[in-house]
């Protein structure tokens, strides 16, 4: 007797089980990655506004360096998971292994580049005299930790690729609460201030870095993968990523323009943006988390031969970033008077801080799908229209920003700019996914 074909009901709860079982642990460990800035600001904008000025600065610079190389995650991710759903667990943990020796090398490179050029990277931001001492120290200190921080995004890409999103998440929560408790000790237990945030920044990332070598190394020895490195295998790794490194770059230099218009708006703007741009980076990572599930389950579907199910997850995926979206906007409305006074004691910065906060609630819905289409896209290995679509993005959100100081605008006229940059996202990302373009299948693309 032939069995029936599952309902659509059926699917969509197929698909839900799947969606939450990868992103429910992804939420976790992609929030904890922000919380990590989030606590350096709440606890060092105690201090007072110049330090709290110099490390909006200085963390932008960070965020930079290590999300340009963001495609050790993503990239890896997708690829992993095609294997896994080709039946291959072997070669998926192989390819895995390039990209965390590529992370080392690159890590290297960032170091080297970054640590006799800091004063003057911070210099073209603008920072103010008095934030700039600071913007530098922190700057100095931190970037000790992004060897350890490309091999967390290395090796995290390995494990969603194998369908595994809860041990990321337990190391995430071990990372963040060494990150608190060693903040508050050296910043004002043993009294170095800025310093001392840096410091148990690089430390609690080192060990996150320590976990995940562990994880992987017994994986691959497990299935009897190969640990060392292979100069053909980390060049295809890096060739694969440079689509998705020129989408990052794109997207890492619209947040370093608006970063550097509000800046040159004065301490308290870039005190308030650096509030928001943290709050707003919160909710992109825990958005992301039904996108990291998509790359996971589309990298799967699409080894596997299964275009119809890649199409299906997708068209679900979506319906979560609308709800999720609708969500977070509505939380960060209802919730601002207990986290803003966290921040900050300074009314000057809190009034610059508000009506902006409005404007990224009002514009969630549109950022939960954008960053779902993001990853389906990713999931697919469809770097090359990725990178396309924000350079396009970022040609048009320039100029916007740009203006904004001339015309007269404060930091609600910059936060609207940024609301059309994830309008036209939307609409880039959205005509990919409705083409079918993407849809790729087998255990390579």
């Amino acid at each position: 007797m032939t069995q029936a074909p599952p309902t659509l009901k059926a699917v969509r709860r197929q698909h839900d089980r799947e969606i939450v079982s990868l992103a429910l642990p992804a939420f976790g460990a992609l929030v904890a990655e922000p919380l990590f800035l989030m606590v350096d600001s709440a606890i060092v904008g105690h201090l007072g506004t110049p330090q709290l000025a110099g490390l909006a600065i200085a963390a932008a610079l960070l965020t930079t360096a290590v999300s340009v190389f963001v495609f050790l995650a993503y990239a890896t991710t997708a690829a992993v998971a095609r294997r896994v759903g080709a039946g291959d667990v072997k070669a998926a943990i192989r390819q895995g292994m390039d990209g965390i020796w590529l992370a080392l090398l690159l890590g290297a490179a960032v170091v080297a580049a970054t640590l006799p050029t800091a004063p003057w990277l911070v210099d073209i931001f603008g920072a103010s005299d008095t934030a700039a001492p600071y913007a530098t120290t922190y700057l100095r200190i931190s970037i000790l930790g992004i060897p350890a921080m490309l091999v967390v995004l290395a090796a995290t890409g390995v494990l969603r690729g194998l369908q595994d999103t809860r041990t990321p998440l337990y190391v995430a929560i071990g990372g963040f609460t060494v990150n608190a408790l060693l903040n508050v000790g050296l910043v004002y237990g043993a009294g170095m201030g800025i310093a001392g945030s840096a410091w148990g920044t690089v430390i609690a990332q080192c060990a996150m870095a320590a976990v995940y070598l562990v994880v992987v190394v017994r994986g691959a020895r497990r299935h009897g993968a190969s640990l060392r490195p292979d100069a053909a295998g980390i060049r295809a790794s890096a060739q694969a990523g440079v689509p998705l490194l020129v989408r990052t770059l794109s997207l890492r230099a619209v947040l370093m323009i608006a970063t550097a218009v509000a800046a040159r708006m004065g301490d308290a703007e870039v005190a308030a943006h650096q509030i928001i741009l943290s709050l707003w980076s919160l909710m992109a990572f825990a958005l992301d988390a039904i996108a990291i599930a998509g790359q996971a389950i589309i990298g799967r579907y699409l080894g596997a031969d299964d275009a119809d199910g890649a199409r299906q997850v997708c068209r679900r995926m979506v319906q979560w970033g609308v709800v999720s979206g609708v969500v977070l906007g509505a939380l960060l409305v209802i919730a601002r008077p207990l986290f803003i006074p966290l921040f900050t004691g300074d009314t000057t910065v809190q009034d610059t801080l508000l009506p902006a906060l409005l404007v990224v609630a009002v514009s969630q819905p549109i950022a939960g799908v954008v960053f779902v289409l993001d990853g389906v896209l990713m999931g697919a290995g469809d770097g090359p229209y990725l990178a396309w679509a924000m350079l396009v993005t970022l040609a048009i959100f320039a100029p916007v920003a740009l203006l904004v100081p001339v015309l007269g605008g404060g930091l609600t006229a910059l936060w609207w700019a940024m609301t059309l940059m994830m309008t036209v996202r939307l609409l880039t990302l959205w005509l990919r996914s409705r083409s079918g373009r993407w849809i790729v299948t087998g255990a390579t693309r």
